[in-house]
């Protein structure tokens, strides 16, 4: 946010603050939750990418269609393993996604 925008913003009454802050997370649990976003943007950009539609990806990992939709709505009820097993069966490799979890959320592709 620009600093203009963001000293009007306060001026008029409102609190600035980040997510984690908002959902009082602590560092631990808004770390998690932006690793499993970069994660979720990674399969989502690969399988666009690789032009592969959610049913095939499914197919891939042994999963359901619905599946791959809750992945890439980011639903916290998939487990970080499939998302993973999904990502690997895309074809990026370990170092692939380690950088993915080394950059920003706005960085992702």
């Amino acid at each position: 946010m620009k600093h203009v925008k963001k000293k009007a913003l306060e001026k008029a009454g409102w609190k600035i603050g980040s997510v984690g802050e908002f959902l009082e997370l602590s560092d631990e649990e808004a770390a998690y939750l932006e690793m499993r976003l970069l994660l979720v943007h990674k399969l989502r950009s690969l399988r666009e990418r690789k032009k592969i539609s959610q049913v095939e990806l499914a197919k891939m990992i042994g999963s359901s269609q619905s599946r791959i939709a809750k992945i890439e709505a980011g639903d916290m009820s998939v487990s970080t393993d499939l998302i993973l097993k999904a990502i690997l069966a895309l074809g990026a490799t370990r170092t692939q996604i380690a950088k993915t979890l080394g950059s920003t959320v706005r960085n992702v592709a």
